[in-house]
């Protein structure tokens, strides 16, 4: 069976925060830190242990942009959540996948297959 991943959940609206955090679990991954402000989320981004992040484009008014910028210093992969579409996206992160809110929970899965390229299968040990 493929690992799980561990991810960074970066989402202002406390109730789709919620609905992605069951959503990530129901793929069988886990939700490691959480976060709904710019301040917040760039402490997690820059500290915490991670596989992946998914970040909200515009976090109460502010682009998630040094987040982002963050994330990627650290190597990690990501990709942008957005109720706008891609119009907020940094100029330097346009190639990233964008999934537009409320997203299905198949185009999650996919999306989440799609940027972690360490997704493999353990050792097999128990």
């Amino acid at each position: 069976m493929d690992r799980p991943a561990s991810i960074l959940l970066v989402e202002d609206e406390a109730i789709i925060r919620m609905m992605l955090v069951e959503m990530i679990e129901e793929l069988g991954h886990r939700v490691v830190a959480e976060a709904g402000h710019l301040d917040q989320a760039q402490s997690l981004a820059e500290n915490e242990q991670y596989d992946l992040a998914i970040l909200d484009i515009n976090l109460q008014g502010s682009n998630v942009r040094p987040v982002a910028e963050a994330i990627t210093a650290r190597g990690r992969p990501f990709f942008f959540l957005s109720g706008y579409g891609s119009g907020g996206v940094p100029e330097q992160f346009k190639s990233r996948p964008v999934l537009h809110k409320p997203c299905a929970i198949e185009m999650l899965s996919r999306t989440i297959d799609a940027i972690w390229p360490n997704r493999q299968p353990d050792d097999a040990q128990g």
